[in-house]
């Protein structure tokens, strides 16, 4: 991140001009300032750029809009090379019309730099949002990424720059990194201390180098310490933020709730799908594992890879094993030759950015067949899984290197039907890395009706932090009873992450102690300081709520609205509220808010179909069905509601077919179970017969 200037600007602003769908963007000089002139909803907007933001392979621009925010202009500069596409402006959703009244347009929260990029991107950043101006008053201790990011206090070292964010108060002066005046040299280790703390060897008829300590003059194989990756994690991770910026001599856990392997972030065999960053695909890989750092293939300081090619696989993998065609099985001078292009592919991010996958997993071709993953012998050949198992049999005699637990974990990623002690067992497969064992234990709640004690008992007491955390984020699947047991004592869990995630799954339960007082003071700034996004306000809002504070919790939801208007959560659960209350008109107004507001919401017209039942309006409400099963299709519960509304108003055979209609989309036993209700009710021996034709398939 820097300053808008003639030295750090890379984008076209001589007078170049983009269009996308309803969008044109015009990008302009005027007196040393850099100009982007908008034109939406048949308006044009003249915005001045305060900051540039990225370098390679895309920059983006920053606008200051009101109240202190940053937000991202909706168009790029791509900084790759012409030959490789680049140089251009391009949208940041390329397939999409973003409107002004969406939630994602530029000017809206998931859009905004102080809420959404900041805390990794400057050095010493702190929100400082306020709950009542929806203001920020965002401030770092510098502008880009700086030695304190990484290394904490660093006060003996360095005069720090405290500024505030804000190109119309502060002049560019102002705000600069400071001029550190660092005298003191690095004292960089010399080769015999590098050995005595510990190095990788390839001993003698070994293929993979291991990880060894000296010890009395020989050298060992022993468990490396890796916990300074806590502080590459804070950044490197798709995570929720507990505390307002980033401590870098904190634990990860204790100021992030990280995402764990769930869809639609991953595949079910674990490879990336979203934008997730590194941390949950490193962390299920044999490379850390076996004591691998994120150092030892980037050099700390850069973030540069230490060896180009394939030399940087063969620091610590055999060359004669696996270096050449006897193990790649391609010529040498290929592209496929290269061991990131089968074991790292790449998914392509905000537009141009090509990200590496860091679970360093091997092409299985039965498991894309089966789930969709992908796998990376497809990048350069066609679409045929049977084809690649053939050539991966004649090859290496397997298309799988899979044991039986992890083909297990993929099928239960998949939605297959487990039995419960099969699931804990799976949670119990020390086979399996640990972030996919948490992440089948934070699972169970959603898959399992109820959890004892017994069952999550050995997770609660887990020596693995994600193992506890998962153990917390399961305990909604436990009666009231069973999480006055063990669940009770994560409250005292010595992350915060955990605490919080536990003391969510408590409240009401009449726990009157210090360590829940404390976790649910800790769960409450956590909310707080995400309240610039309608997330932060809903989920408040239901610690409220079961606290008994109705008005509060009111409040929060209105402010919801008002800081993220195209968030939908919020108004449903308004309107819920207002239900409970019986204030049936305040309930409608805010439907019929929600809807002019999220018109592509199924869920808005679901629940606004919901009131007209209530309130005796079933045509209008069958029509608000209607809409809803068109918005979402896959979703049975639209289809049911829609068809039970046409019966009830006589019109059983137009339920019925709405019922195959939605059965088309998505097979849902209660849609054919309900189908031959209505048949046997209009005595339908045909459609019956369909229906049950069905069932027995």
């Amino acid at each position: 991140m820097d300053h808008a200037t003639n030295e750090t600007v890379l984008g076209n602003f001589d007078n170049a001009t983009t269009t996308h769908f309803s969008q044109r963007a015009t990008f302009s000089r005027k007196n040393g300032e850099f100009l982007a002139t908008l034109t939406e909803a048949g308006e044009a907007t003249q915005y001045t750029v305060s900051y540039v933001f990225g370098h390679y392979p895309l920059q983006q621009y920053l606008i200051e809009t009101e109240n202190g925010r940053f937000q991202v202009f909706p168009f790029a500069w791509d900084s790759r090379d012409e030959k490789e596409g680049g140089q251009r402006w391009y949208p940041n959703y390329q397939d999409e019309d973003i409107g002004v009244n969406d939630r994602l347009h530029w000017k809206q929260p998931m859009q905004n730099w102080n809420g959404m990029c900041a805390d990794c991107h400057s050095t010493g950043l702190t929100r400082n949002f306020d709950t009542d101006t929806l203001a920020f008053n965002s401030h770092f201790d510098s502008i880009n990424v700086s030695c304190a990011s990484c290394h904490g206090d660093m006060a003996k070292h360095v005069t720090q720059n405290n500024s505030t964010l804000s190109s119309a108060n502060s002049s560019k002066a102002d705000t600069a990194i400071a001029d550190t005046g660092i005298h003191n040299s690095h004292n960089t280790l010399s080769t015999g201390e590098q050995r005595a703390m510990g190095q990788w060897l390839l001993k003698k008829g070994d293929t993979i180098a291991r990880w060894q300590k000296l010890e009395n003059g020989e050298y060992k194989p022993a468990n490396r310490d890796n916990s300074f990756m806590d502080t590459c994690f804070g950044c490197h991770s798709l995570r929720s933020p507990l505390t307002d910026g980033i401590n870098p001599e904190r634990h990860y856990l204790d100021q992030f709730t990280p995402s764990l392997l769930i869809s639609p972030l991953y595949f079910a065999d674990g490879q990336i799908k979203e934008e997730v960053y590194v941390y949950g695909s490193f962390l299920q890989s044999r490379m850390y594992e076996a004591g691998v750092n994120c150092i030892d293939c980037h050099n700390p300081h850069t973030m540069k890879l230490k060896v180009q090619g394939n030399g940087l696989c063969l620091q610590c993998h055999s060359a004669q094993a696996y270096e050449g065609e006897k193990h790649t099985k391609h010529p040498s001078d290929s592209e496929a030759s290269q061991c990131v292009n089968c074991h790292m592919p790449t998914r392509t991010f905000m537009g141009v950015d090509a990200r590496r996958d860091h679970s360093f997993s091997i092409p299985t071709p039965h498991v894309s067949a089966k789930t969709g993953a992908p796998n990376a012998c497809l990048n350069c050949h066609e679409d045929d899984n049977a084809w690649v198992s053939k050539q991966l049999n004649n090859w290496y005699g397997r298309d799988s290197t899979l044991n039986s637990d992890e083909q297990k974990y993929i099928a239960f990623m998949h939605g297959e039907a487990m039995g419960k002690n099969e699931m804990l067992r799976l949670a119990h497969a020390k086979t399996l890395p640990v972030i996919k064992r948490a992440t089948v234990v934070t699972m169970l709640s959603s898959r399992i009706e109820t959890l004892t004690d017994r069952d999550l008992r050995p997770f609660i007491r887990n020596k693995e932090p994600l193992m506890r955390l998962a153990a917390a984020q399961a305990g909604r699947a436990l009666p009231a009873d069973q999480r006055l047991k063990s669940y009770k004592g994560l409250l005292n869990d010595k992350l915060k992450s955990v605490r919080v995630a536990a003391v969510n799954n408590l409240i009401g339960f009449g726990i009157d102690s210090a360590a829940f007082n404390k976790a649910l003071n800790e769960l409450k700034i956590s909310n707080t300081i995400n309240q610039w996004r309608g997330e932060g306000n809903l989920n408040q809002s239901l610690i409220e709520y079961q606290l008994g504070n109705i008005q509060e919790a009111e409040t929060l939801l209105k402010q919801g609205i008002q800081a993220d208007p195209f968030f939908e959560a919020n108004y449903i659960n308004l309107a819920e509220l207002y239900r409970s209350q019986n204030k049936a008109e305040l309930e409608k107004q805010t439907l019929e808010k929600a809807v002019k507001a999220v018109p592509t919401s199924d869920i808005v017209y679901y629940s606004l179909g919901m009131l007209n039942i209530r309130q005796q309006n079933k045509p209008a409400a069958v029509e608000l069905f209607k809409k809803a099963s068109e918005l979402a299709p896959t979703n049975t519960q639209n289809w049911y509601i829609y068809a039970l509304a046409l019966d009830n108003i006589g019109k059983t055979q137009n339920a019925i077919t709405v019922l195959k209609e939605g059965l088309s989309h998505t097979q849902d036993r209660r849609l054919i179970e309900l189908g031959m209700s209505f048949s046997q009710k209009l005595g339908d021996r045909e459609n019956f017969m369909y229906f049950k034709s069905l069932a027995t398939d």
